[in-house]
């Protein structure tokens, strides 16, 4: 018996999309995955753990690829109150994100929040994004490349565009890759993943996805802004070094994430030294 969910409803599940390579951060990825990437003494999956456990999430499905060994070491089985469950990817060296989020269908029989392993993100940001059918967004800078949205008078989404398409003198708004979503729009979602993955089109965005529906009138979000407080996507060596400026002690206080961050997962060591030594050896260990 399925479960019956209302958009009042928080949601408490997360699905990470973590397979790809980061083959534009290499060096760095070339023995760590990209999420496992440090910013200011902390990596990218340390800072979002931490801001789940905050919100009171109590799963995390990790799509796996890359590394994938370095991940479960690093996260174990359970973090804080948070379950951790794995989902491997075979094909992560030949496909995109699309095929990551058709990866999870089979797992996921809840409404969750997507995001993906290159973000990092003031705790505060995801206050508004916990209830279904949302989507981050911010105002468009220089620095940001990637989908965008137009949004109508009721602060929903109009239409995806990608970066360089004319939005005809609407006002274009920067996807920020993390989205609510309700369990009748995953039910949704997944139908459509499966047509385009039968078509072979694994090389897609999932975007790709949310365009048709939100053109087609079968998938709404109402937008979150993002723009209140310090976030950033990491795609590069020079996306790591904006970051690190920007969330440095002297912009941005970390000490209530690194204080409770540290509690996880120094349980979590604890745990695993009893029933696995060998795996625990690397959780906190994550510089090299």
């Amino acid at each position: 018996m399925k479960h019956s969910y209302s958009n009042n409803e928080r949601v408490t599940t997360a699905l990470l999309l973590a397979a790809g390579i980061g083959s534009r951060l290499h060096p760095l990825t070339q023995n760590e995955p990209k999420c496992l990437t440090i910013v200011n003494g902390m990596s990218i999956l340390e800072r979002l753990i931490s801001s789940l456990n905050q919100h009171g999430f109590k799963r995390l499905v990790v799509v796996t690829g890359h590394m994938k060994n370095r991940i479960r070491e690093f996260l174990g089985n359970q973090v804080g109150n948070i379950k951790i469950d794995y989902v491997f990817s075979p094909l992560y060296k030949t496909t995109n994100n699309i095929y990551s989020l058709w990866m999870a269908r089979e797992v996921i029989n809840e409404p969750f929040l997507l995001l993906e392993s290159d973000l990092v993100f003031d705790e505060s940001l995801l206050d508004a994004m916990l209830y279904p059918d949302r989507i981050a967004v911010a105002k468009v800078q220089p620095w940001m490349n990637g989908s965008c949205v137009t949004i109508n008078k009721s602060q929903q989404v109009k239409a995806f565009l990608a970066d360089n398409a004319d939005s005809f003198g609407e006002i274009k708004y920067k996807t920020v890759n993390i989205y609510s979503i309700s369990l009748n729009s995953w039910y949704g979602i997944v139908k459509r993943l499966d047509k385009h993955i039968s078509d072979g089109k694994v090389n897609r965005y999932y975007e790709t996805i949310f365009a048709e529906m939100i053109a087609d009138g079968s998938l709404s979000f109402e937008i979150v802004s993002f723009d209140g407080n310090p976030w950033y996507e990491i795609d590069t060596i020079e996306d790591l070094a904006k970051a690190e400026k920007l969330f440095s002690s002297d912009n941005y206080t970390t000490t209530q994430i690194v204080t409770f961050s540290q509690l996880y997962f120094l349980n979590m060591r604890l745990i695993n030294a009893v029933t696995s030594p060998r795996e625990a050896t690397g959780i906190l260990n994550v510089s090299n």
